[in-house]
């Protein structure tokens, strides 16, 4: 006997992909979306249809995370498939871009395939992997490209690395159009951000520890946009930062380049004062910037020279951050946080609200080449259920990822996730 229809009704839909903003329901058969829209309503519902009143909260296609470390295999004392899972479907996020810095690396197609079904018998939500552009992440030798995109691999990254070495990167731009694999990059020059903990600027030298200059970022992505310019290959800065490079970005985009941009909550959220009592729960790479630096991150996420929000989530152990802070391992999670964090853009009136899923939904599912991030007849149910106006306080402790680095420790947070849905089925309830 096949289950009955599942009927969301009275949900305030919201869809990026079509820029609707309504009161209606959305009908899931087998895990699919049989309907969805404004004729969804109580009294126009398929007999025996299995009601579910939304009470007028948001309904949205699943976030898509492009960014996250997931730990596994190898470091599963600071994370798992099964706690990112978690975390993951407590903060909306349907489906997580797994970065390649694992034990061992995922530079070769078994590993790839070990990932996935790690990921699909233990993970609560979908997982894609990226898969490393340099063998071990070493950034001497290309990993190989055309094997780990048959294994299934969305793109190819050296993760936290740079690519130093200035003809080895334009050739791995070249051989990936072969692919249509894209590049995402640390965008941070590696000789000017050796040994800096923390930017350039007046809490830096009053703190007395070595600075990344912002410019370090800036330069690399120049150097980058040059060489896409040479090879039209597609590559993605995963997390900018600083006006100048975001500035370069803007040029990139109007020569008509097929590049995009990221960031994370934290770049668009905090600044390097949070950083004043040593606090290495906020250490990360690049760095916190300077205040104008923060405000210039909102203004490209405001005209869309920042196509992407993503967590950035990358779990360390308690001991790892619990040292001084130059020894502190760069990193924060954010799986459950990056949306409530984020909708303090909208609350603050800086962009809409499906512009703002846009960057979290249909951008990233489009990078990662995932049928993702939208409502759509025939797509799987992947979806969330949130309350824009909920207030709560982050609690490191209680957060569901294994490790608890997150910089938002205490941070009172308007915005909350109800109930996730992965094909169908509920993964996630407040």
């Amino acid at each position: 006997m096949s289950k009955p229809i599942r009927a969301l009704i009275n949900a305030r839909l919201l869809d990026p992909a079509t820029n609707t903003d309504t009161m209606g329901g959305v009908l899931i058969e087998k895990g699919k979306i049989l309907d969805w829209g404004s004729h969804i309503k109580k009294d126009t519902l398929p007999d025996g249809a299995k009601i579910e009143d939304c009470k007028g909260y948001c309904l949205a296609p699943g976030l898509v995370d492009a960014h996250a470390y997931l730990c596994e295999p190898g470091k599963e004392h600071r994370e798992t498939m099964a706690t990112a899972g978690m975390a993951a479907a407590a903060g909306g996020v349907t489906s997580i871009n797994a970065f390649p810095a694992t034990e061992p690396v995922i530079d070769d197609p078994a590993l790839v395939e070990m990932v996935q079904r790690r990921a699909k018998n233990s993970c609560a939500v979908k997982v894609c992997i990226t898969g490393a552009l340099t063998k071990g992440l070493l950034g001497e030798e290309m990993a190989e490209m055309g094997l780990l995109s048959e294994a299934g691999v969305v793109a190819v990254s050296d993760g936290q690395f740079a690519i130093q070495n200035v003809n080895l990167m334009r050739r791995a731009l070249a051989y990936s159009t072969m692919f249509d694999l894209p590049i995402i990059v640390h965008a941070e020059d590696p000789a000017l951000a050796a040994g800096g903990v923390i930017t350039g600027g007046r809490t830096a030298t009053f703190m007395g520890l070595k600075s990344v200059p912002a410019c370090a970022e800036a330069i690399l992505v120049e150097r980058d946009i040059r060489l896409v310019k040479m090879t039209g290959a597609r590559w993605h800065a995963a997390h900018l930062s600083t006006r100048d490079a975001l500035d370069t970005m803007r040029r990139a985009k109007n020569d008509g380049l097929n590049v995009t941009a990221g960031t994370a909550p934290h770049y668009h959220a905090l600044n390097d004062l949070e950083l004043g009592e040593y606090r290495t729960f906020a250490r990360v790479s690049p760095p916190l910037r300077e205040e104008e630096e923060r405000l210039a991150v909102i203004e490209g996420i405001k005209d869309g020279t920042i196509d992407i929000i993503s967590s950035q989530h990358l779990p360390q152990s308690a001991d790892s951050k619990r040292v001084p802070f130059a020894q502190a391992k760069p990193g924060v999670i954010g799986l459950e946080t990056m949306l409530p964090v984020s909708l303090r853009l909208y609350h603050n009136g800086d962009v809409d609200l499906l512009r703002l899923l846009h960057t979290m939904t249909v951008a990233p599912a489009k990078l990662l080449g995932l049928d993702a991030g939208a409502l759509k007849k025939g797509a799987d149910a992947d979806l969330f259920l949130f309350d824009t106006e909920k207030p709560w306080q982050v609690e490191g402790d209680k957060l569901l990822s294994k490790s608890k680095n997150t910089a938002f420790d205490g941070h009172l947070l308007q915005g909350r996730v109800l109930k996730t849905f992965v094909r169908g089925k509920a993964v996630f309830e407040l």
